[in-house]
């Protein structure tokens, strides 16, 4: 698909929107929790160039698997450093599920009143943007650092395991590396096995919801 000219005017566009929806909301998240951080470098923006990371967004077309830019945050300036790093956390995943909703809901209303054709530029548009906002969401609530579910993980734990899961943290890039090398050399779709059954039941969600 990757090879598919058509595929990747598509998919752009979404993927910017996506990333930038998801890393607006945690500086958006951090700021109004009491850290300026995000502010202060320009990734208080929906300038989707602000949030892309150049190696991320090139091994998306080589690996077909990207990231953007992770909004730096400081927790020192926070009032309550676990709760409130938790809730910035959330907050980029939470947007791409909102997201996901609010597209599912438009494609609905759209093809149900015959507003756009089925096959068209702005149907395949909608119905890839809620797909990836989906798997956007899910991707990041797993509890392999650095993602988003790993900061959410340690804020839900008790004062004393911390320490010990920081330790153990240290190997979930590791981790997560080997599951996207290896998953398709061994043709063992992880991602697939976990992300799949939340993605296609939000999508079916949020396209029945009307």
């Amino acid at each position: 698909m990757f090879g598919d000219p058509y595929f990747i005017l598509v998919l752009l566009p979404v993927i910017l929107t996506a990333i930038t929806v998801h890393e607006f909301s945690h500086a958006l998240a951090a700021d109004r929790l009491g850290d300026p951080t995000a502010r202060h470098e320009g990734r208080l923006t929906l300038n989707p160039i602000v949030h892309l990371d150049p190696i991320g967004t090139l091994c998306l077309f080589v690996a077909h698997f990207g990231w953007g830019r992770p909004v730096p945050v400081n927790p020192r300036n926070f009032r309550h450093p676990l709760r409130d790093d938790m809730i910035v956390s959330a907050c980029g995943p939470v947007s791409n599920l909102l997201s996901a909703m609010v597209i599912g809901i438009a494609l609905q209303a759209a093809v149900e009143n015959s507003l756009i054709p089925v096959h068209s530029y702005l149907y395949d548009f909608l119905r890839l943007g809620l797909i990836i906002n989906l798997y956007l969401c899910f991707f990041n609530l797993l509890p392999l650092y650095p993602l988003d579910g790993s900061h959410i993980l340690r804020g839900l734990l008790p004062n004393n395991l911390i320490p010990e899961y920081e330790r153990i943290s240290g190997y979930s890039p590791f981790i997560l590396l080997g599951l996207v090398a290896l998953g398709p050399i061994f043709q063992v779709p992880v991602f697939s096995n976990v992300i799949g059954p939340p993605v296609y039941f939000f999508a079916r969600l949020f396209t029945s919801i009307l």
